[in-house]
């Protein structure tokens, strides 16, 4: 007597609706999963940006801007575009190639549909020699918010000392805050 090796079209049925269950439990964690990551790598990013910054001010013992640029090289409010560190030797907010003024480092736009804001209407965070942040209203907070994921907003706040500390879920709800507690909530 031959034995047949297969299954049989209930057991396929069966193991195609355990699939499918554990496939709509599995999903949308995962894609909440990814979302996490990217805000998370989003901020790193921006973390390492502005400590290249505060530490290329201190070396070179020059002014140091961190901005996004438009097309005639002058700060912008666009923070979601490319930003842009550079030594400004004339303190203009302009990156003036002319004048030697070189850029140190770029961070990449963010995803389309997401934000980065900094402050209200901000241009620029400068950085002196010192590595203390000069200019009106110097400490600022930074928010990256995901496109439709707002909860799982992030956030690096700058002190006018010109150090940098992340935002975390201090209470545990799911969502991040600030040092004193407060929630980082996204602005339109």
């Amino acid at each position: 007597m031959k034995k047949c090796k297969g299954f049989t079209l209930v057991e396929l049925m069966v193991s195609i609706t355990i699939l499918a269950i554990l496939s709509a439990i599995v999903i949308p964690n995962f894609n909440e999963f990814v979302i996490k990551v990217r805000v998370d790598n989003e901020i790193s990013q921006l973390h390492r940006l502005l400590l290249v910054a505060r530490n290329s001010a201190i070396n070179s013992n020059n002014n140091v801007t961190v901005c996004p640029l438009d097309n005639d090289l002058q700060c912008t409010t666009e923070w979601q575009g490319t930003i842009s560190v550079f030594i400004d030797n004339n303190n203009n907010d302009r990156l003036d190639t002319n004048i030697n003024e070189t850029v140190i480092r770029l961070k990449e736009a963010v995803k389309l549909g997401d934000k980065l804001q900094y402050g209200l209407r901000r241009f620029r965070l400068k950085y002196a020699p010192t590595g203390r942040t000069i200019g009106f209203g110097s400490n600022g907070t930074f928010k990256y918010c995901p496109k439709n994921y707002e909860d799982f907003a992030r956030a690096i706040i700058v002190s006018t000392s010109g150090r940098i500390y992340a935002s975390s879920d201090i209470d545990n709800d799911g969502k991040d805050e600030n040092r004193s507690g407060v929630e980082i909530i996204c602005r339109n």
